[in-house]
């Protein structure tokens, strides 16, 4: 287990993530700030579903929500991906670890069979 990450933290991150629209969603806040109206205006469904995504995205701690007067504004919070990052990280080391073990062994094999010959 990665003792960097709860799994909490990774858990959300990941339900959020898991839906392709909800990706779009944060590729848009990517590049700026938007009411539920302005991501609403990009898809093709309702704004309650739109409503629905953000709050799966703000429980999982990838965006932010802040008060405008009567609008709310959608902010991404990029260090929410930090968890998915860090998660991803423990399994590229660990596989970093077997293939330089394996290339080790392979090259070690290729000596021994060098000498013999």
């Amino acid at each position: 287990m990665n003792p960097g990450v709860s799994n909490a933290e990774v858990q959300g991150a990941f339900r959020a993530l898991a839906d392709p629209t909800r990706r779009d969603i944060l590729l848009l806040l990517s590049e700026q700030d938007m009411t539920i109206a302005q991501v609403s205006d990009r898809f093709d469904m309702t704004r309650a579903a739109i409503k629905k995504h953000l709050t799966v995205l703000e429980e999982g701690d990838l965006i932010s929500v802040h008060p405008n007067g009567r609008e709310r504004v959608n902010r991404l919070e990029p260090l929410g991906l930090k968890s998915v990052s860090d998660w991803l990280d423990y399994f590229n080391n660990f596989w970093d670890e077997r293939l330089t073990t394996l290339k080790e062994l392979v090259e070690r094999q290729e000596k021994t069979k060098g000498k013999k010959k």
